[in-house]
């Protein structure tokens, strides 16, 4: 049985934001349970940038380095929050959910969570 490629839907600047934060605090995870040690902040930098490249978007260096503490502060509040073993699950599940066709509850719950840190920041912003 084949499996047909659904067509990634064009996705908003905000989307954008929203999806960087995801992808790199699932890099983070990931790293964190693999190695025992968090990304610093270049190394996100450096991953958000291929990232963005690879979607053929930009950010200033400034947002993706705000996009990348706002990562960083969700994974440590997932690791901080979870058991080893479910951490370890948690991250696998959403490098998993980095390919378009996979479909998760649990990183979509976890796309809320970076839609509602986004949303700090521009409040935080506004002031």
């Amino acid at each position: 049985m084949s499996r047909e490629k659904l067509t990634p839907s064009p996705v908003s600047e905000r989307g954008q934001r929203v999806a960087l934060i995801f992808a790199l605090a699932a890099e983070r995870l990931s790293a964190y349970y693999e190695h025992g040690q968090w990304l610093n902040d270049g190394q996100c930098a450096t991953l958000a940038a291929d990232w963005l490249r690879r979607s053929q978007r930009t950010l200033s260096l400034t947002e993706r380095r705000q996009l990348s503490g706002l990562s960083d502060t969700l994974a440590r509040q997932v690791a901080a929050s979870l058991s080893r073993e479910a951490g370890l699950c948690t991250a696998h599940e959403m490098m998993e959910a980095l390919d378009p066709n996979y479909h998760s509850e649990l990183a979509e719950t976890m796309m809320v969570e970076c839609e509602r840190l986004l949303d700090g920041l521009a409040d935080e912003q506004a002031k």
